[in-house]
């Protein structure tokens, strides 16, 4: 992958489901420069969340190609996409996925499990993502004593600890109130500042509209991709 490449790039995507075949996707493509912050808006079943899980290699295309980094999906075996999750995307669902017994630097710490790296270090990362995320005086406390913002912030360390270029956020604000909501976006946007990519699938108008690109999903079909350059966008 050059400098001047594409981050992603999706060209003919599709995915169908079942027999007989069900399509969720149909003939998507565009691509996402390093650096961009895109929200993926569309009403609920409109194939978002199959895009997420393929654009995150957790799912496979029926047809057409993704490319993530240079590296061509369809080609990689299973081991070799495990490799890609661990290096390249970090996940932030609207559920948390924290463990209740762990304190958040342990939860965060989680999401260096399988770098080979030794406790103690992943321990110290884990607590500079949570000043990241502005929860550096909350590393010791457990998911039950954290409101639901704070749990999301908790959630989206873990998923840039390892410092990947590309995070996926599913509906990260849809269990928030406005206020925790507001906050979480700020954070992605602060993350996108820093040089993280960073994709928010969203059915919030609201929200989406903040975003310097938004790109329309309607009935598995790419309905728009819209470029905004005014002031107050991500």
């Amino acid at each position: 992958m050059s400098p001047t490449d594409p981050l992603l790039t999706l060209s003919g995507v599709s995915r169908k489901y079942g027999s007989p075949p069900t399509t969720a996707l149909v003939d998507v493509s565009f691509t996402v420069d390093a650096g961009e912050m895109v929200a993926i808006t569309g009403p609920s079943g409109s194939g978002k969340s199959t895009l997420l899980n393929l654009i995150g290699t957790l799912d496979r295309a029926s047809e057409g190609e993704i490319t993530i980094a240079g590296h061509l999906v369809s080609e990689a075996s299973d081991a070799k996409l495990s490799a890609l999750r661990a290096h390249l995307i970090g996940f932030v669902f609207q559920q948390y996925h924290l463990e209740d017994a762990q304190t958040a630097t342990d939860n965060v710490a989680t999401g260096l499990l399988y770098t080979g790296m030794p406790l103690k270090e992943r321990r110290e990362r884990a607590r500079k993502a949570l000043e990241r995320v502005g929860l550096g005086d909350r590393a010791d406390h457990t998911p039950r004593q954290l409101s639901g913002g704070q749990r999301q912030r908790v959630a989206i360390a873990r998923a840039v600890v390892g410092d990947p270029p590309l995070l996926l956020a599913d509906e990260p604000t849809g269990a928030l109130d406005t206020r925790s909501g507001a906050q979480v976006v700020e954070i992605l946007k602060d993350l996108n500042r820093t040089g993280t990519t960073v994709l928010v699938i969203t059915h919030d108008r609201e929200l989406a509209a903040g975003f310097r690109r938004q790109i329309s999903i309607r009935d598995g079909v790419l309905e728009s991709d819209i470029r905004q350059q005014e002031e107050g966008v991500a």
